[in-house]
């Protein structure tokens, strides 16, 4: 569903975008091409506005607030990766890499369940799947439907995908999630009691706490997720404490949608800071990639 939204919208902007250029070009070629640029770009406008407020509500976090230095360059770089993620990846490319549960040496070796965030799809993990499968480990990319949905309801698709790798691997998995996605992997955790049935779960950018943005949404899981909602503390609620140390929290100063930094962390997790990243861009960072290849090749956590 979300791959046809997606297509809808980038197919429309784009022609939104021609259809301006082609019509006022040969009257004015500057009115033409600022409105071009306007139209296809606009998105980076909102983004801005995104960082000026997690500027604004980052100023109080102890050795996290970013410097404008730091957010003009993580503005740059999701102004870059956001329509690569959100206007090919995700509405054309989903399926380029296929989940992996068939091939010889999959057997005793660990796979990995990969649960995107909130308005994306698998195709927002193209890159480590890529890399997963260059190594040979089982993985399942999930899709969290519905789109705008409680994220409770994604919990019976994240069980599905925990069986199906362990059935293939005879291992517990890793749950590697982009930030809605560790909600929904700690609902998932949290109502069937799998503790046992992962090996670790590795969080990126996700709104453990909520997140100011959270506020403006009028959707099941974009309320789910405001700063300390009713249903994040129902959650907290049923999570035992040393539940925490199965997981790594990876989370940036400069994320642009999950603020205060703060909110990204749990208590008695392994909490790694990516300093100058936004919020899209910590998904794929190298650092954070090659760090939980490392760990699944070596098997330690």
């Amino acid at each position: 569903m979300l791959a046809r939204i997606q297509q809808a919208i980038t197919l429309s902007l784009l022609a939104v975008a021609f259809g301006w250029l082609f019509y006022f070009w040969p009257d004015s070629q500057g009115l033409a091409l600022v409105g071009f640029v306007a139209i296809v770009f606009g998105y980076a406008a909102f983004l801005a506005v995104e960082f000026v407020a997690l500027k604004r509500i980052n100023r109080h976090q102890t050795g996290g607030a970013a410097s404008w230095a730091q957010l003009a360059r993580a503005w740059v770089g999701e102004t870059v990766t956001a329509p690569r993620v959100f206007c090919w990846r995700q509405p054309f490319r989903s399926n380029v890499v296929p989940d992996k549960l068939t091939g010889a040496g999959l057997q005793g070796r660990r796979g990995v369940v990969l649960v995107h965030g909130f308005v994306c799809n698998r195709g927002l993990w193209t890159p480590w799947l890529r890399r997963l499968q260059q190594q040979n480990h089982a993985f399942v990319a999930v899709n969290l439907e519905p789109v705008f949905g409680s994220i409770d309801q994604y919990v019976p698709i994240i069980e599905q995908a925990v069986r199906q790798v362990t059935q293939v691997t005879g291992l517990p998995p890793l749950l590697l999630c982009h930030s809605m996605g560790g909600l929904a992997a700690r609902a998932w955790l949290s109502a069937v009691q799998a503790d046992a049935r992962v090996c670790h779960v590795v969080t990126i950018g996700t709104p453990h706490f909520g997140t100011w943005l959270g506020q403006f949404s009028t959707v099941t899981n974009g309320m789910q997720m405001r700063l300390q909602s009713d249903w994040l503390r129902r959650l907290q609620a049923r999570e035992p404490p040393e539940r925490y140390r199965r997981f790594t929290c990876w989370y940036s100063n400069c994320d642009n949608i999950v603020f205060p930094s703060a909110t990204a962390m749990l208590p008695g997790a392994r909490n790694q800071l990516v300093p100058g990243v936004a919020h899209m861009m910590l998904a794929t960072q190298p650092l954070v990639l090659q760090s939980v290849l490392e760990a699944l090749a070596t098997d330690v956590w």
